[in-house]
């Protein structure tokens, strides 16, 4: 039997310098991150064509990442108020350090406050640079 690529989340790391200023760090307290490719799509389908058809404009990448509020560190609020692009890099395995992705973003941030639950942070953020996929 071939060996299993396939992996579990539970190792996933995420580093981003939320300052600006310093090397990326990693960010703590993070439960989920998401990254998603898209192409923009031009119909250029014309009346002698027998389906519609598409070609193809400039890729895109974005993606959010997510876990619990902590009032002990250096979370992502910083990054979304002042403007500025942040490194990012997003491991699926920790113990695999050879792969990851990297690039700049613009992050966007949300706290939310349950009284039935644990406090939470988001970040929705899109690229500000090219985004690699290394290894």
């Amino acid at each position: 039997m071939a060996a299993v690529g396939r992996k579990s989340g539970r190792n996933a790391v995420i580093y981003m310098d939320p300052t600006g200023s310093a090397a990326a760090s990693r960010l703590a307290y993070q439960a989920k991150w998401s990254i998603n490719f898209t192409v923009d799509k031009f119909d250029v389908t014309s009346v002698d064509d027998s389906n519609k058809v598409y070609v193809t404009g400039f890729p895109d990448a974005q993606g959010t990442f997510s876990g619990f509020y902590d009032d002990t560190s250096v979370q992502t609020y910083t990054a979304a108020t002042d403007g500025l692009a942040r490194k990012l890099y997003l491991y699926p395995d920790k113990n695999l350090a050879t792969q990851y992705w990297f690039g700049t973003i613009l992050p966007d941030f949300s706290i939310d406050s349950d009284v039935g639950a644990a406090m939470t942070v988001a970040a929705s953020w899109a690229a500000a640079s090219p985004i690699t996929k290394v290894g």
